[in-house]
């Protein structure tokens, strides 16, 4: 009676096993392939709900049905004109057909390392045939200069393909190769693009270089513009010493021609006002004429000798 109940029990159990084992549960973001001993059985269940399958023989591989991230290695690449560079880049990508995917990759570490041989493959390959100009810029655009001396400098060479287009053109020679993977390649982009250390070298001794030269122009510019104002303040300056010794010597006429009046009119007033202002200007002749060691020798007419004699 014992052995029995065991019996029920362990089928009872089984029964339940059995029973959970032979659905599985499909969310949102997944898809899955039913395997039977390692081979596909039906197509693809991309639905979600709940799925059924044989409990036991048969197994379930499931798959992101997301965009899924691929990040490439840093590769040193060279450029057509033979500028090496290092080259970091990244895509998206979606597993659109479960069932090729898995009979040819098997599963998402596979299809990684599928995608790093095609993309890292068709990136040589496109950097290779381009230029470093084409690789780095997008359009013909003309750039925004703010700075003056930034103008012969500021000048872009035109190209002929440009970044974007190279970036599509990966993108369409690998979704080429991935048509019967199972996969499709949604996006594909540069992620960084570097010099070599040797060539980043000489960039930068180039762009040092350069900026030397510019700070020499604006050096020599400064020290001319320096000179010129040095010599229109010269000018300036002379032009108003001699302004103002113009000025000086007019006012000193004014003032003389003032005076003379002055005197005239005094000594036309009267006798004794011609006298006085005689008198007055044989003074002014004697002391700038005599000193203590001055002789002089005077007629008895002259108006000094009357005037010396008078005083005496």
């Amino acid at each position: 009676m014992k052995t029995k109940n065991i019996v029920i029990i362990l089928g009872s159990i089984l029964v339940v096993i059995l029973f959970f084992s032979s659905f599985f549960i499909l969310d949102e973001t997944q898809q899955a392939i039913v395997t039977q001993f390692g081979k596909p059985v039906s197509g693809a269940r991309t639905e979600p709900g709940l799925n059924f399958k044989v409990p036991i023989i048969q197994k379930v591989q499931f798959f992101d049905k997301r965009y899924l991230k691929w990040d490439g290695d840093r590769n040193q690449i060279p450029t057509q004109d033979k500028r090496f560079i290092h080259v970091d880049t990244y895509a998206r990508w979606q597993i659109t057909d479960p069932l090729q995917f898995f009979i040819r990759l098997r599963d998402e570490s596979s299809g990684q390392s599928r995608l790093d041989d095609i993309l890292d493959g068709e990136t040589r390959n496109a950097v290779a045939s381009h230029d470093l100009i084409d690789i780095v810029r997008s359009t013909n655009r003309t750039p925004e200069v703010h700075e003056e001396y930034l103008e012969a400098l500021e000048v872009l060479e035109d190209i002929d393909v440009g970044r974007e287009a190279i970036e599509a053109l990966v993108l369409e020679r690998a979704n080429e190769r991935t048509e019967d993977l199972g996969i499709v390649i949604l996006d594909f982009r540069f992620k960084r693009l570097n010099y070599v250390d040797e060539v980043r070298e000489r960039v930068y001794d180039r762009m040092i270089s350069e900026r030397n030269r510019i700070a020499d122009q604006f050096r020599s510019e400064g020290e001319g513009e320096a000179r010129k104002i040095e010599g229109d303040k010269e000018r300036d300056l002379a032009q108003i010493q001699s302004e103002a010794v113009r000025e000086a010597e007019m006012i000193r006429g004014r003032a003389d021609a003032k005076a003379t009046s002055v005197y005239a009119s005094a000594y036309n007033r009267n006798n004794t006002s011609r006298d006085l202002y005689a008198f007055l200007r044989a003074m002014e002749a004697l002391e700038k004429s005599f000193d203590e060691r001055t002789s002089i020798i005077l007629t008895t007419d002259s108006d000094l000798y009357k005037y010396i004699k008078s005083a005496n």
